[in-house]
């Protein structure tokens, strides 16, 4: 693993070139922070004891009924989809609400967690240093808490560097190489460990460029989705668009007061023969398309 010198080196240079592309706040970047936001599920469900993959957690968010139950792993993606949406603070309602998504009982030991969160937020330490503070703080009032860790680690982070919306990063991380001991392979480091700070640096070098590259292939989808749009003679398409930019999947079965059922469907057709979109579940009915 790379010194700790070196770690922070690398987090700063990624963050920085990540801070770039968030203040310059393109058309797409809902869609691109709910993708990065399903990819961080993924790997919070894998923790969460569960083995639900990305087309699972999609159809358990996307096909449930309107307000409906997403089930436990489809919550998990609730609790990311939420810190992706809005802006980074919280209050103690707000924790009631993440930590209920998140499967985990409220007791008094996160009577004081929003207030920490503030401080971590105006402290002095780097935004790095910031997000494994606050996640080592959670894990050691509740050791059974690291999930609700990884989800404030990223709002801290982003309180830190100024951002509007947070960037989900972290937990996409959990399982790869900068979180394990030793050569890569062993034991998982956990928050509060001796090599954590270093660890979440790297993390975040890591996730920084993982990002990065997300964006690219979105941005590429997003100029082909604005080639296409004079194209397009449905009338609602419009906001069938704006979705398009603002999610990670659209139903094809999206209904408005302006496109039916019907019309989003060869609306969405379309726009796959113009690859201004991707279907996302491979299956021939209940589709889901996005960039």
């Amino acid at each position: 693993m790379a010194s700790d010198a070196d770690a922070a080196f690398y987090a700063g240079a990624a963050l920085c070139a990540l801070d770039n592309l968030v203040r310059s706040e393109p058309a797409w970047a809902g869609s691109w922070r709910q993708r990065l936001a399903l990819k961080c599920a993924v790997a919070a469900v894998r923790l969460a004891g569960r083995t639900e993959e990305e087309a699972a957690l999609r159809d358990a968010w996307y096909l449930r009924p309107a307000s409906g139950d997403p089930g436990p792993a489809g919550s998990i993606l609730g609790a990311w989809r939420h810190l992706a949406s809005r802006p980074p603070t919280i209050d103690a309602g707000g924790l009631a609400q993440i930590t209920e998504w998140l499967g985990l009982r409220v007791d008094d030991r996160y009577d004081k967690l929003a207030e920490t969160v503030e401080e971590l937020a105006a402290g002095d330490k780097p935004a790095p240093l910031a997000a494994a503070a606050i996640a080592g703080h959670v894990v050691a009032g509740r050791g059974d808490a690291e999930l609700l860790a990884w989800w404030l680690a990223d709002l801290v982070l982003a309180r830190k560097l100024g951002w509007s919306r947070p960037v989900p990063l972290l937990a996409a991380q959990l399982y790869s190489p900068a979180f394990r001991s030793g050569d890569g392979r062993g034991k998982r480091i956990r928050p509060g460990d001796a090599a954590f700070e270093r660890a979440v640096c790297v993390a975040l070098a890591n996730g920084a460029g993982d990002g990065l590259r997300l964006a690219l292939d979105i941005a590429r989808r997003a100029e082909r989705l604005a080639a296409a749009t004079p194209k397009l003679r449905a009338k609602g398409a419009g906001e069938a668009i704006r979705r398009l930019l603002d999610d990670d999947a659209v139903p094809g079965t999206l209904s408005t007061r302006n496109l039916s059922r019907f019309a989003a469907r060869r609306l969405f057709e379309r726009l796959q023969t113009f690859e201004a979109v991707r279907e996302l579940s491979g299956r021939a009915s209940f589709r889901l398309y996005g960039l």
